[in-house]
C-alpha cells in the first residue's frame, strides 16, 4: 500500500526487529509477526522505530524488513516507516527510499540540536515533505529524541505542512497536551489525528483527552483494539476496566530497553529468539522470572499464544 490518503486512526503496532541468537536479521520471525497482526486485524503497522532497533541496522537490512513488511501486507494495511536521522538530508532520503520500497508513510522525529531552534525543525520537515508524496507522522518523544516541542510549534508544523497528517503523541504527560492540541486546532477549523505512544502508559486518559488511537509497541495490541473499541462504542466504563486490569504489565513494559517485549514476543510463539543487539542487553533472569509471575497472575485464563478474545 503506498498512498497519500492512509487513515491513522486506530491502532498501528510499532513492531521489533527480531534477530537470531547470532545476530543476525530473523525475517521468519518478523514475517509471523505481521501475519500475526493481520489475523486481529490492526489498522496498519509501523516499524523501523526505537522498538525496531533501527540505528542498529544497517541500510541493506533496512531494506530487507521494509521490503518483507510490503509484501506480507500485500496492500491490506497501511506499512509506516522510521525514517528519523540526525540529519535533514539523511532523513530526506531514508524517507524517500521508504516510500520507493511501498511504505505507506514514514514517521518522523525532530534531531536535537546544540540550540534548540523551532524554525529548524519546520525546515527539516518541510524539507522532507517537499521530496514525498507519501503522509508523515511526526513523533513527538523529548525523552528519545531531547527535543521538546512546543504545543504552538506543533501546530505549525500542522498547518504550514499539510503531508502532515499524524502526530504520535509521546510528551509526557500525554493527556494535557493532547487536549491542548486538539482544542487549538478545533478553534482553528483544523483537524488531524493524535495516536498515543509510550506503551500505552497513560492510555485511558489519552483517549479521554481526544486520542484516535495507540501507536506503540505494547506486545498486547488486542488490549489496546478493545480499549479503543470500547471507547468509540461509549462504553467508558468497559474502556477503564480494560485500562486498569492490563495497567500492571503496561508498566513493567516501561523498564529500559527493549529486552521485555521481545520476550513477550518469544514466549506469544512470534519470535525466535529474544535477542537484542549491542549495545542493547537481552532480558537477564531475575527480569524473566518477574513477567513470567506478573503473565501468570494478568493472563490466567488466556492462552498467549493466541489472539486474546477481550
Amino acid at each position: 500500500m503506498n498512498t497519500n490518503q492512509v487513515d491513522f486512526n486506530g491502532v498501528f503496532p510499532i513492531l521489533i526487529t527480531p534477530f537470531n541468537h547470532d545476530g543476525e536479521v530473523d525475517l521468519r520471525s518478523f514475517k509471523k509477526i505481521i501475519e500475526f497482526m493481520l489475523e486481529i486485524d490492526v489498522d496498519g503497522i509501523t516499524i523501523l522505530g526505537v522498538l525496531g532497533e533501527s540505528n542498529r541496522l544497517v541500510e541493506s537490512e533496512r531494506d530487507m524488513i521494509i521490503n518483507e513488511a510490503v509484501d506480507v501486507t500485500a496492500g491490506k494495511i497501511p506499512v509506516v516507516v522510521g525514517t528519523s536521522h540526525s540529519g535533514t538530508h539523511a532523513t530526506s532520503l531514508l524517507s524517500k527510499r521508504a516510500e520507493q520500497l511501498g511504505a505507506s508513510a514514514v514517521m518522523i522525529a525532530p534531531h536535537a540540536e546544540p540550540v534548540p531552534n523551532e524554525n529548524s525543525i519546520i525546515e527539516m520537515f518541510e524539507y522532507v515533505a517537499n521530496h514525498l508524496t507519501i503522509p508523515i507522522v511526526v513523533q513527538d518523544h523529548p525523552a528519545s529524541t531531547r527535543v521538546h516541542m512546543s504545543s504552538d510549534l506543533l501546530l505549525r508544523l500542522v498547518t504550514e505542512i499539510p503531508n502532515i497528517k499524524c502526530i504520535k503523541q509521546e510528551a509526557t504527560p500525554t493527556p494535557p497536551k493532547t487536549r491542548m492540541v486538539l482544542s487549538q486546532l478545533k478553534r482553528m477549523g483544523r483537524n488531524i489525528v493524535i495516536l498515543t505512544g509510550l506503551g500505552a502508559l497513560y492510555g485511558q486518559y489519552d483517549l479521554e483527552s481526544g486520542s484516535n488511537g495507540f501507536m506503540t509497541g505494547f506486545a498486547f495490541p488486542e488490549v489496546l483494539q478493545a480499549m479503543l473499541l470500547a471507547k468509540n462504542s461509549g462504553n467508558i466504563d468497559a474502556m477503564q476496566i480494560l485500562y486498569k486490569r492490563f495497567l500492571p504489565l503496561i508498566v513493567f513494559e516501561q523498564q529500559p530497553g527493549l529486552a521485555i517485549r521481545k520476550e513477550i514476543y518469544r514466549l506469544r510463539g512470534l519470535i525466535a529468539d529474544s535477542y537484542v543487539r549491542h549495545p542493547g542487553k537481552s532480558i537477564d533472569t531475575k527480569t524473566s522470572s518477574d513477567l513470567i509471575r506478573l503473565l501468570d497472575n494478568n493472563l490466567q485464563h488466556f492462552t498467549i499464544t493466541e489472539p486474546l478474545n477481550l
